[in-house]
């Protein structure tokens, strides 16, 4: 009996979720039937919209042509008239004078014969018809106002719509997943599609399989995609699963996205190294330094500002910020306490601020982008001993990587108030990876992983990841697994390592 009852409440449970399914696929289908109504509409419109603006342009053409046409149709018209009535004139007082000097040879007074034909021949001399052109001042030919469409027929009878792009098809034996990163390739199903761009969208998920119409994550999207392929860098595999999917778009519209596909994501706490998670504490922080989360801003005023706060505040006592947030949660081990609010740990011309995180163990991976203006900048760790008056690099109590762009431009290696110039050209995004038990600290450029300098040390103390920069800004990556790339070029021995570094 019980056996029965519950094979009766699995078939249940399969026919329950079996109807959700299809109550859901049955509100997909009338979402599109709504959908297909209104794209068609739209469609409809657009297309009635290009015509008529092809109309309104041979329309306006058009009027413009005719109003010529008309403008010199009565430049001509007044010419001609104008002639016309000249000549009339002139033919009216001809005949007026030939009149008057028939009359005069039949008069038989040849007393007053001279005196009228003197009057005759000054008449004559100063007839309008001897002052006439008998050119017509304009032509009657207009065509030269005529238009050829010809070849715009050819055009036009020749015009094809842009097809509708059709979905692309994603290839997963090209696609990868790995450091922080995945690539994701797709293909055409048809050659000639005339495509323009593509949109990519990808979103993180705990569900294995296709998306969900109940999915909460929004999908994230990227534009503009000239190639086939796609590298989404910098990413942060918090989730198990990522779903991706991509469309095709031309000059005229967009096709459907592809079938969506799902990636399996590292799970970055199986790996040996954990993903490397910090923050930039600001009650570190210099005074002239912004800070804000995981990027620093310079502020020459910052110092002013707050001296003018503490003084307005003097007297008044202060308020204690409470050392974890409760938006943060509960706290890592690792992670330091928040010191005071007045942000005196660093001062004078150490413009240094420390992450929040301690290193004590491990292989840990970080980058940082920095303004290329910035006028110095520098990037390392450093114990916790590191003094309030001290620069990054020039103690034995902090290692780094510095750029000067005041004065002359120079790339440096510094530990211990000693420097190695760096002959490499200067990224703007730096890599850093710790092995703290084996004592090394390397830099790299992340955009092509390669090596800039390995410090070989021995570390006695946790370490802090710190930051220096004046007149500039710097952006701080985290919770990034250590590339496999850099892992390869770690297993290398300390042969490679010591090739590379002269400050320990």
């Amino acid at each position: 009996f019980w056996r029965a009852q519950g094979a009766l409440r699995k078939i249940i449970t399969t026919l329950a979720v079996k109807n959700e399914e299809i109550q859901s696929f049955i509100y997909s289908l009338k979402r599109m039937l709504l959908n297909v109504e209104a794209n068609s509409a739209k469609v409809q419109g657009d297309l009635e919209a290009e015509f008529q603006s092809l109309f309104s342009l041979l329309e306006e053409l058009k009027e413009n042509m005719l109003m010529k046409i008309k403008q010199d149709r009565a430049s001509r018209t007044y010419e001609l008239q104008n002639q016309l009535a000249a000549c009339t004139r002139a033919l009216e007082s001809s005949e007026e004078l030939l009149e008057t000097a028939n009359q005069t040879l039949q008069a038989t007074d040849s007393e007053d014969f001279p005196q009228a034909a003197k009057q005759i021949k000054d008449g004559v001399t100063m007839a309008p018809a001897f002052r006439l052109s008998l050119k017509a001042k304009v032509s009657d030919n207009m065509s030269h106002l005529m238009v050829d469409f010809a070849q715009e027929r050819q055009i036009l009878q020749a015009l094809t719509f842009l097809p509708v792009p059709s979905a692309p098809v994603i290839d997963l034996a090209e696609s990868l997943v790995a450091d922080n990163c995945v690539t994701l390739a797709w293909r055409m199903p048809d050659e000639d599609s005339k495509i323009d761009h593509y949109v990519l969208e990808y979103r993180r998920t705990n569900f294995e399989g296709p998306p969900s119409l109940k999915e909460d994550q929004p999908w994230m999207v990227i534009e503009g995609i000239r190639q086939t392929e796609y590298t989404l860098t910098g990413l942060k595999f918090d989730m198990k699963y990522m779903n991706f999917r991509v469309k095709a778009c031309n000059k005229a519209v967009a096709g459907e996205f592809s079938d969506p596909v799902t990636l399996e994501t590292p799970d970055p706490h199986v790996r040996p190294a954990p993903a490397f998670t910090f923050r930039l504490d600001a009650s570190t922080s210099h005074q002239n330094l912004r800070v804000d989360e995981l990027s620093v801003e310079w502020d020459a005023m910052g110092g002013k500002v707050q001296d003018i706060k503490a003084r307005e505040k003097d007297g008044k006592g202060r308020t204690a910020s409470p050392v974890n947030s409760p938006a943060r949660g509960t706290p890592s081990p690792k992670r330091m306490p928040s010191g005071r609010g007045g942000r005196d740990r660093f001062t004078a011309e150490s413009y240094t601020v420390l992450g929040d995180t301690l290193i004590d163990g491990g292989e840990h991976y970080w980058e940082v982008r920095y303004e290329p203006d910035s006028k110095a900048f520098g990037v390392g760790v450093a114990y916790r001993s590191l003094g309030r008056f001290e620069q990054l690099g020039k103690t034995a109590a902090s290692w780094c990587l510095h750029v000067n762009n005041w004065l002359q431009v120079s790339f440096t290696a510094k530990h211990a108030n000693k420097a190695k110039v760096l002959e490499a050209p200067v990224p703007d995004c730096l890599g850093v990876h710790c092995d703290f038990h084996q004592g090394l600290l390397s830099f790299y450029n992340a955009r092509t992983k390669q090596l800039l300098h390995t410090f070989k040390a021995k570390f006695t103390q946790p370490l802090l990841p710190a930051f220096t920069v004046w007149c500039g800004s710097f952006q701080v990556m985290t919770g990034l697994q250590v590339p496999s790339s850099v892992r390869c070029l770690q297993k290398r021995g300390s042969a490679t390592s010591s090739s590379n570094t002269s400050l320990t």
